[in-house]
């Protein structure tokens, strides 16, 4: 056992770390976080596919496979386009927030169940995205994403970084969430909530805004003030609506009402999350140039396939 896992199962073992860091909420004793994979450049993203395997980000501009079965990782897709974010959809169709920098798609990408890969939208209003860092989709079929510029040197076209909407027909909407550097977001397991994480100079915020039954966004809020801190990268959801959420010290878990539950620490600074396993039971952490899993008690909810 590495020294991090060790730590992790001594913390767990003792009841965790003082308050809301304890993690006995979530994990049960003596679960630890393991390492699968550690040759990456950066680890993001994060979809189970419908034969469980798990895909991932390789932000070094491959995307990667892991078999839980043989416990093998392998290049899914290469290049990758820069992917960052990533889920699959209703159809089960691999949606991808491909970013800029050196090669990057700067497009939100849906690779087809046979193979086959193409550009949803790359445009809001015939300007080119900024870098598409986070991707959500809802049982309605509408796709949610965040377009920040962290990285790159390709001329902006955009003189915002926002959160947009593309419909099922291929328009794009832009949604206002209030956000300034909008990173990771998610839909809520009822499809009326759209949490986004902001990463501003200013503010570092868990925002919540409500979605009507067209995918309209009314009523930004801040569910958690970070202040000056470090904020959320990426995040998923459980069926009973809590927040799972990627963080500098780990993985942070949130109630609906932005109360913070527990926080499961990770050898390296987590990006990414995803559930998977027979049960979605199992949280798969992207973090640094790593892949890493651990057992849970939650249950992560994904949308039904067609």
């Amino acid at each position: 056992m590495s020294a991090p896992a060790m730590l992790l199962a001594l913390l767990t073992a003792l009841g965790g770390v003082a308050g809301d860091d304890d993690p006995s909420e979530v994990v049960e004793p003596l679960e630890t976080v393991e390492n699968l994979w550690d040759r990456g450049t950066f680890t993001e993203g994060g979809a189970t596919a419908a034969d469980g395997s798990i895909l991932f980000s390789d932000i070094g501009d491959r995307i990667m496979r892991f078999n839980p079965s043989t416990g093998e990782t392998t290049v899914f897709r290469e290049p990758g386009g820069r992917a960052n974010g990533m889920i699959m959809d209703a159809k089960g169709r691999l949606i991808v927030a491909e970013g800029a920098n050196t090669g990057g798609g700067r497009r939100i990408s849906v690779t087809e169940p046979d193979g086959e890969c193409r550009t949803l939208a790359d445009r809001f209003e015939g300007k080119r995205f900024n870098s598409p860092n986070d991707v959500a989709v809802d049982e309605e079929g509408r796709v949610y994403f965040s377009d920040p510029r962290y990285v790159g040197d390709e001329p902006r076209e955009l003189d915002f970084e926002g959160v947009f909407r593309i419909d099922p027909d291929g328009r794009v909407v832009r949604l206002e969430t209030t956000a300034k550097k909008p990173n990771g977001l998610v839909v809520g397991p009822d499809g009326k909530t759209l949490y986004v994480a902001d990463n501003g100079a200013d503010r570092r915020a868990l925002l919540a805004v409500d979605l009507d039954d067209g995918g309209d966004a009314s009523n930004p809020r801040v569910l958690v003030d970070f202040g000056k801190d470090s904020g959320i990268d990426g995040m998923t959801v459980t069926t009973d609506g809590r927040i799972v959420a990627a963080t500098p010290q780990g993985v942070a878990v949130f109630a609906p009402d932005g109360k913070k539950l527990a926080l499961i620490r990770t050898p390296e600074p987590a990006a990414n999350v995803e559930f998977g396993g027979d049960d979605a039971q199992v949280l798969y952490i992207m973090a640094g140039k790593g892949l890493y899993r651990i057992n849970t008690n939650m249950t992560g909810y994904h949308v039904p396939v067609e």
